[in-house]
């Protein structure tokens, strides 16, 4: 059975009093943090952080004397693990937001990372090692109308030409926080359900065409 030295480690919180004078309180935080005279400082004993591997070595007593080997990801220190996972979700969701904005189908292999790095989130806030195999990403969707308030600006004018009942009620007079209010109200309550129905059965219809025709061609 082989030998490990292993390091723990856990940080204790270290804090100062200091009273600054300061226009906001914004300003008042910014003149502690810059502060560095720490000269009257206190350690926290009562809430130390969490325990966690800072270093393993092969055999006994060999810390820091050879090669170190990987701590394995749920032995890390829990908020480092999640402030590094942050930065790689934040970048999927740029990415995603662009694909978004420019109304274009996000690509296969980021749904792929991004389904992995969902389940290494699970994993690191259930203390668990990262998933061994990439996730099966979710089938891709289809958008296949949008609502969008500039357009609903637009037929504002159009809408009043047709309905006399509103009077001399201007386009103008219709602020865009009612435009928000009902575009968000007609999305809920709208029923979409044969629209999507009948485009699901239209794309089933044509996969079936083109699956025949590969499959016997004339």
């Amino acid at each position: 059975m082989p030998d490990f030295t292993i390091e723990t480690t856990y940080h204790l919180p270290i804090f100062r009093h200091r009273t600054y004078a300061a226009e906001t309180l914004e300003a008042a935080c910014r003149a502690a943090i810059e502060d560095d005279n720490w000269d009257i400082v206190e350690k926290d004993h009562e809430s130390p952080g969490e325990v966690h591997v800072s270093g393993i070595w092969g055999g006994t007593h060999s810390a820091y004397t050879g090669p170190s080997m990987p701590v394995p990801s749920q032995f890390d220190e829990a908020v480092e693990r999640r402030a590094r996972h942050f930065e790689i979700l934040l970048g999927l969701l740029k990415i995603f937001f662009d694909d978004a904005h420019a109304a274009r189908p996000p690509s296969p292999d980021w749904l792929t990372r991004s389904a992995w790095e969902i389940a290494r989130g699970g994993a690191i806030l259930g203390r668990a090692p990262d998933p061994d195999q990439p996730v099966d990403p979710p089938k891709a969707s289809h958008i296949l109308a949008r609502l969008q308030e500039d357009q609903v600006r637009n037929a504002i004018a159009a809408v009043l030409d047709v309905y006399r009942s509103f009077g001399a009620l201007s386009p103008a007079a219709v602020t865009d926080d009612e435009i928000h209010a009902a575009c968000l109200n007609i999305a809920i309550t709208m029923d979409l359900s044969d629209v999507v129905g009948n485009a699901e059965f239209q794309s089933a219809l044509a996969a079936i065409r083109a699956a025949h025709r590969r499959l016997y061609p004339d």
